[in-house]
């Protein structure tokens, strides 16, 4: 059978035809997709700058529908979820882009560390630990750290908040020296009655690592008052030289114990100095304390000092004060004025948290209204 080459001719044009229109097809179907796609993504973006959120979220379901591939839109998704509450559903798209196969090693970890948020948020701390320990060596690395250390703080495992809080200073991530010293102090406080010793340690420990922060040193002279009541007092005066603003903190308690050990007069210089330069009432009230152990005829009496202090700090507290020590004309009046006072000076004795405005009777070393560290000034809400 002879092969015709005019066969081949007559065919070739019509291959070409048919080729050219094959291609017109497919180009005018990726350029419809292609004024789809970003339709419906710009709808959705546009429904969330006007926090019309539900919408948003319809406008960005569609723009996934028509393209399931896309993993930015899938991302933009789950945080809709998130930011809405909706953890259930922004777990279900995480999950769903970390089970594909051509999702890259950056989006991939990027799934994972979202996946963790979403569990956070849900409050499933344990799942959102496991998710966030796998990415240690990722791009996500320092904020899955900074993550962890949330997660440990909240559940109070100190053991582990030190360990991570380690992990991130030496990482060069900033200095976490000061919230190590509260870890370190917090768990040295639940080994206070089992093992006193290792509370120490703990205690020192912090000291050294961050000497600025009271915390460590006013728990251990604690620790010690019952057992070392000398080792307690020089804890206390090395706190009152490395912190001078928390003596307020402890001006009663330093009090106290040099009374006790006959170191009166080197308590009362300290004192002296700090309230000259702070005007405190707690730091006054224990000078009053110690000054009534070595009277002298040139000291002043309670009511004078507090009437002293009223001059330079109008205060309700010091007016408290000065009326249980001052004689009246009518005295058969004081305990109405008393209580009177007490009423109203009684909310102004609270301490504040300078983050959140918490109000508590006690000082707080961490707020328990919004969890930050030394967010408590060391004096009352009336002498701020």
């Amino acid at each position: 059978m002879e092969f015709d080459l005019g066969w081949i001719l007559l065919g070739m044009p019509l291959a070409f035809g048919l080729g050219w229109m094959a291609s017109r097809l497919d180009l005018r179907q990726l350029r419809l997709e292609n004024r789809q796609n970003p339709k419906a993504y710009f709808k959705g973006l546009n429904h969330l700058l006007n926090e019309q959120q539900d919408q948003a979220i319809d406008a960005f379901i569609e723009a996934v529908q028509q393209d399931p591939d896309t993993s930015e839109l899938h991302f933009a998704l789950g945080n809709l979820f998130r930011r809405r509450g909706e953890f259930e559903r922004a777990v279900r798209v995480h999950q769903h882009l970390l089970s594909r196969g051509d999702l890259s090693a950056a989006d991939h970890d990027r799934a994972r560390y979202a996946l963790a948020l979403d569990f956070l948020k849900a409050g499933l701390l344990d799942r959102a630990e496991e998710s966030l320990r796998q990415l240690n060596h990722s791009a996500h690395a320092t904020q899955a750290r900074i993550a962890l250390l949330g997660i440990y703080e909240r559940s109070r495992d100190w053991l582990h908040a030190a360990d991570m809080a380690a992990q991130l200073s030496q990482s060069g991530q900033g200095n976490f020296d000061v919230r190590h010293a509260h870890y370190l102090s917090e768990q040295a406080a639940g080994l206070v009655s089992s093992d006193p010793t290792a509370a120490e340690a703990l205690y020192r420990q912090a000291m050294q690592l961050a000497p600025s922060n009271a915390h460590a040193y006013l728990s251990l002279a604690s620790l010690q008052q019952v057992q070392q009541p000398a080792q307690a007092l020089e804890t206390l005066f090395q706190a009152a030289r490395a912190v001078p603003s928390a003596v307020p903190l402890m001006a009663s308690q330093l009090a106290t114990l040099a009374v006790q050990l006959h170191r009166t007069e080197e308590a009362i210089q300290l004192l002296h100095e700090q309230y000259q330069q702070a005007g405190s009432l707690d730091v006054l009230e224990a000078l009053i304390h110690l000054e009534a152990q070595v009277p002298s005829p040139q000291g002043l009496n309670p009511a004078e000092r507090y009437a002293q202090h009223l001059e330079r700090e109008p205060s309700l507290s010091a007016a408290s004060r000065w009326i249980r020590h001052e004689t009246l004309t009518h005295e058969q009046h004081r305990a109405a004025f008393e209580r009177a006072l007490d009423r109203a000076v009684k909310p102004l004795q609270r301490y504040r948290c300078a983050a959140c405005g918490f109000e508590a009777q006690q000082h707080f070393w961490q707020c328990p209204g919004c969890q930050n560290w030394d967010s408590y000034p060391p004096r009352r809400i009336e002498e701020l």
